[in-house]
């Protein structure tokens, strides 16, 4: 039997976990709805420091020449079984440069005109060969300062145009705790996976009403919101909560479907590519794969094992099955999926069948807006002549923060760049994806949906975020003492 003690953990230590649901979160109707009247962003983060000039390879000309006298023993091939897989223009025409023998998915997506690539891109304004230092720069959209206490991505979604708050789940970031990007969000959604997003504390047969259970139980689950009845800090973070749980809960989220890879990274693509698909107004997720400091045992491509060969395997597969999804859906046209790393590595391999932390690295940029098969930015080439002043890594000529702010501009109508990165200046559309036009309305709550209380839940000030979570822990040890 459930004791008061373990009863007042769980619920109390759920609603701290969970605070950062968004204010007024409704039911939804399970089914896949058509196209949403808004579009999704997607920033997928390679942390580690992907290896860019081993997955978008230069395959001829002087580059290739100074690429495999740079890499004589790690170089992917420039042709053969094992060879880059070229990459043309629309026209038929060459641009130089193939993608790794495993990136076969993308690939596809680049020949079908919906994945672009922008080329030397990174912190133009900040170098920086720290994977902490790098990563918190672009999660916060502030290169060289680390003390703004909000993420890129929770700005933009305070700014986002065309919201009512009937939105159920406006961000979600797909991790186990809260990605730095969504930082200081109280509308985003933070699960690891919809399955392990409940409370399962204490006893299961005292969780929530089962089959057989006796007429009337209420399970300490379906109790929660009697307990958060009031507007005290403490109150307002168990109600988020207790609605964020209930939203999953009511969604048909489902196990990978036949088709797609397999794997957590795939897992969390297909969470995304369900919330898109259920309806639930999201307009900005995040999510990460990892495991790209390759500084050894790197190895390229060919039989047996090479440990990069199956990390851009997973990266590829995953994502062409999303796309592949969101196109069934009718989803494809209004999802723009922007994937990057911290830096990429140095261009000379080192002595132990690997590469260093460098400077600048591709950019992908993938969806159905995309105008796409083609390179953007500009790429100055692989001379020592021309590396050399940039300690020998391939230097950065496109700020990152230009390629999101066209994504906000023109696909998310959002213009509020100063707010989202505060002190750029730099934003020029290069034309990466096509102009929206003006926003649908945002779309109403489905017939009978129910709201949570008879008024939406307001936030408490960013400032008190930290106050709050101290004074709730405290209060949860007070009721359990």
């Amino acid at each position: 039997m459930t004791t008061r003690r373990d009863f007042l953990k769980g619920t109390c230590a759920t609603a701290a976990a969970t605070a950062v649901a968004g204010p007024s979160l409704l039911f939804a109707n399970p089914a896949f709805a058509a196209a949403n009247g808004h579009d999704t962003v997607v920033h997928l983060f390679l942390r580690g420091g992907l290896d860019g000039l081993n997955l978008v390879v230069p395959i001829d000309g002087a580059d290739r020449t100074f690429y495999e006298q740079a890499r004589p023993n790690l170089a992917i091939a420039a042709t053969g079984a094992y060879g880059a897989l070229p990459l043309t223009l629309a026209s038929g025409g060459g641009t130089g440069f193939g993608l790794h023998p495993s990136a076969s998915g993308l690939r596809d997506l680049w020949v079908s005109g919906r994945m672009a690539i922008v080329h030397a891109c990174g912190l133009l304004t900040s170098v920086t060969r720290s994977h902490f230092d790098a990563q918190l720069y672009i999660d916060l959209g502030t290169p060289g300062a680390q003390g703004i206490g909000s993420g890129w991505m929770a700005r933009a979604m305070n700014t986002q145009p065309g919201l009512d708050g009937s939105e159920r789940v406006p961000a979600l970031g797909v991790a186990a705790r809260q990605p730095a990007g969504l930082l200081s969000s109280v509308q985003a959604l933070t699960m690891a996976s919809p399955s392990d997003f409940a409370l399962n504390a204490g006893a299961w047969s005292w969780q929530m009403a089962r089959a057989g259970a006796p007429t009337g139980f209420r399970g300490v689950n379906e109790t929660l919101s009697d307990l958060w009845g009031r507007t005290s800090p403490l109150e307002l973070g168990g109600q988020r909560a207790d609605r964020a749980l209930q939203v999953i809960a009511t969604q048909s989220y489902s196990a990978l479907p036949a088709g797609w890879p397999t794997g957590t990274f795939a897992q969390q693509l297909w969470t995304i590519a369900q919330s898109i698909q259920f309806d639930l107004g999201l307009r900005y997720a995040t999510l990460d794969l990892g495991g790209w400091d390759t500084h050894d045992g790197q190895g390229t491509a060919g039989s047996g094992y090479h440990y990069y060969q199956n990390k851009i395997a997973e990266l590829s597969q995953a994502l062409s099955a999303f796309h592949a999804a969101l196109e069934a859906s009718g989803h494809a046209g209004r999802v723009t999926v922007v994937v990057q790393s911290e830096f990429g590595r140095r261009v000379r391999a080192n002595a132990n069948g690997g590469t260093d932390h460098g400077y600048g690295n591709p950019v992908l940029v993938l969806g159905g807006a995309v105008n796409g098969r083609r390179f953007y930015g500009s790429w100055s080439g692989l001379d020592p002549e021309i590396l050399s002043p940039h300690f020998g890594d391939v230097p950065v000529t496109t700020d990152h923060r230009q390629v999101l702010s066209e994504l906000l501009v023109k696909r998310m109508g959002n213009s509020n760049l100063a707010t989202v990165f505060p002190g750029y200046s730099g934003y020029a559309p290069m034309g990466i994806v096509r102009d929206v036009g003006a926003l649908a309305p945002a779309p109403k709550p489905a017939p009978g949906a129910r709201r949570f209380g008879a008024a939406p839940v307001t936030a408490p000030a960013t400032a008190q975020e930290p106050d709050l979570m101290q004074r709730l822990m405290r209060y949860v040890q007070e009721l359990v003492d």
